[in-house]
């Protein structure tokens, strides 16, 4: 079995944003880089599918800058068979159309049984890469999976539901898979996986981008927020409170 886990370099998940000079990017000068949180429930799955069918490549396929070859090492450390890194410069501020476009056309090359992602990217919190990827393979897609298992040539897959009720869903192979939080835990890995790494291939590329249609016009951070404040003590703060939640927060 084919697997394809599409992975994203991100900023760490504690680092302390600064807008650049030029009004929109991200100053990356004190950044540190890892691979996107949900795309390590991703590369997991891949992983554990694999073994539990005792065969099958696992390829981990990224848009993103030349120095995430780390990144990708990472994932070929955890056990993925090869990496194919689309290199472009410019990747952090590619729109999720531009991505999900060139991830697609290399997927389509490999001809994947199935198509493993994150569920967003905790950089733009957007979620959308994996259902057009999806949408421009012309495969069935499902989101935010907690629960996985392959079998007869389709995916039983388990996932939250309206009022939190556990939906399940039999998914035709091929197919496009986004990960969260519970299907699995991710391991780390070995110094024998980190050994073995470095003989693995990465296939570095040009990215093959379309016209971009989307443009960044400018990037600031959120207003601080104000202090808090008292109204009050006990019952007696209760009519001030809700008089401020009314008319200066407008929440009532």
């Amino acid at each position: 079995m084919k697997i394809v886990a599409c992975v994203k370099r991100v900023p760490a998940t504690d680092t302390r944003v600064k807008v650049g000079i030029d009004g929109v990017s991200v100053d990356t000068a004190q950044v540190e880089w890892v691979i996107n949180p949900y795309d390590e429930f991703a590369v997991e799955a891949a992983l554990q599918i694999k073994e539990k069918a005792g065969e099958g490549e696992v390829t981990i396929v990224s848009l993103a800058p030349p120095e995430a070859t780390k990144e990708l090492r990472t994932c070929l450390a955890m056990g993925a068979d090869k990496a194919i890194l689309l290199s472009d410069p410019d990747a952090s501020s590619r729109d999720a159309q531009l991505t999900a476009t060139a991830l697609a056309k290399v997927i389509s090359e490999l001809s994947p049984d199935l198509v493993l992602t994150g569920k967003l990217a905790v950089d733009r919190d957007q979620g959308q890469v994996g259902s057009l990827i999806a949408a421009k393979l012309g495969w069935a897609c499902l989101t935010e999976i907690k629960a996985l298992e392959i079998a007869d040539g389709k995916a039983v897959c388990e996932r939250s539901g309206e009022g939190g009720n556990r939906e399940k869903y039999d998914v035709a192979l091929p197919a496009v898979l986004t990960c969260t939080k519970g299907l699995n835990e991710p391991r780390y890995a070995s110094l024998k996986g980190i050994m073995a790494a470095k003989k693995k291939p990465i296939d570095e590329r040009p990215a093959d981008l379309g016209e971009a249609r989307m443009a960044i016009k400018s990037l600031e951070l959120p207003a601080e927020r104000s202090e808090g404040r008292i109204v009050g003590e006990g019952a007696e703060a209760v009519p001030e409170l809700v008089r401020l939640l009314r008319e200066e927060a407008k929440l009532l």
